[in-house]
């Protein structure tokens, strides 16, 4: 299928956003403690953030129910060709966007968990290359038949194209970002950081671990640092601030992509609840905290709204 103009492109899209409907999926997982203890490892901590019988911290779910793919199904950037909610688009590029996060009930790790996902959502919107269509997957996890956790993930789609940043952008990894928010953690990623996360999360997109792909094909300037490990670095940002408090809702947006050996500034600081941060809960009695990643060329690579319950 060749590729299509601008304004081909984006009827083709729109095509796909009104005729494209597949179902949901289930699928059923032990959660086993080994991942969380690989990640914790992975994240430096002193121990793993839980054991067996203990709440699985947010979105540590991430590292279960994962899909392994044949080798012979894998696309020539390291993703999957085809996938149960992967939009049907030729030379299709994926970008992780965003995403919600409501809790009833903490997760509990190594204890039988049951997830089914849905199409939450397909929508076209016009970026400044063209047309974009946005995708919302939808996902219910339970415990003992109880809907513990609902989330909702955003991912961006778009055909062809290069990279979304400026051509002439060269990683600045010597310059520290200052701020001035109450909660900090300095940190920078290097390639072992990044293929180590990439391993725990089933993710063989090139882009992480394959810098002269990354570079010559994609165009990017450097390895790309995976959007969910940013919004994990906000999440454990507030597990070290508040450890006596549970999230009970999470909205968090991935803004600019941040580059491998790039020195990163994780903050934020917590006050009284203000606005929804999930699925029509985190109102009323909690305690609202504002975090975002920053470097020394962006204030926010991504942002996160966290009600604490």
């Amino acid at each position: 299928m060749s590729e299509p103009t601008a304004a081909g492109g984006t009827d083709a899209l729109r095509d796909i956003a009104r005729t494209w409907r597949p179902g949901p999926v289930h699928s059923t997982d032990a959660l086993d403690p080994g991942p969380s203890a690989a990640l914790s490892a992975v994240l430096g901590l002193p121990f793993p953030a839980a054991a067996a019988g203990q709440p699985l911290p947010p979105l540590w779910h991430w590292l279960h129910f994962l899909n392994w793919p044949r080798q012979s199904e894998l696309g020539a950037d390291g993703h999957p060709r085809d996938g149960h909610f992967l939009p049907p688009l030729p030379q299709r590029r994926r970008m992780f966007a965003g995403g919600r996060l409501d809790v009833r009930a903490p997760l509990t790790l190594g204890t039988h968990a049951e997830l089914t996902s849905s199409l939450g959502g397909a929508e076209v919107k016009e970026g400044r290359s063209g047309g974009l269509l946005f995708v919302t997957v939808r996902s219910e996890y339970r415990q003992g038949g109880a809907l513990c956790v609902t989330e909702e993930v955003d991912l961006v789609y778009r055909s062809g194209g290069g990279a979304p940043v400026p051509a002439e952008l060269v990683p600045d990894t010597v310059t520290a970002p200052e701020a001035d928010a109450g909660w900090q953690r300095p940190w920078r990623t290097d390639p072992t950081l990044l293929f180590r996360f990439s391993a725990l999360t089933a993710n063989a997109h090139r882009i992480h671990y394959d810098e002269p792909y990354t570079t010559g094909t994609e165009g990017y300037p450097g390895l790309v640092v995976h959007g969910p490990l940013l919004v994990l670095s906000m999440l454990e940002l507030v597990r070290r601030e508040v450890p006596g408090r549970s999230v009970r809702a999470l909205s968090y947006r991935l803004r600019k992509p941040v580059f491998c050996g790039e020195r990163l500034l994780t903050c934020g600081e917590g006050g009284p609840a203000g606005g929804r941060g999930g699925h029509g809960s985190g109102t009323g009695g909690g305690t609202g905290v504002r975090l975002r990643v920053a470097s020394c060329r962006e204030d926010a690579h991504a942002t996160a709204e966290v009600t604490l319950a």
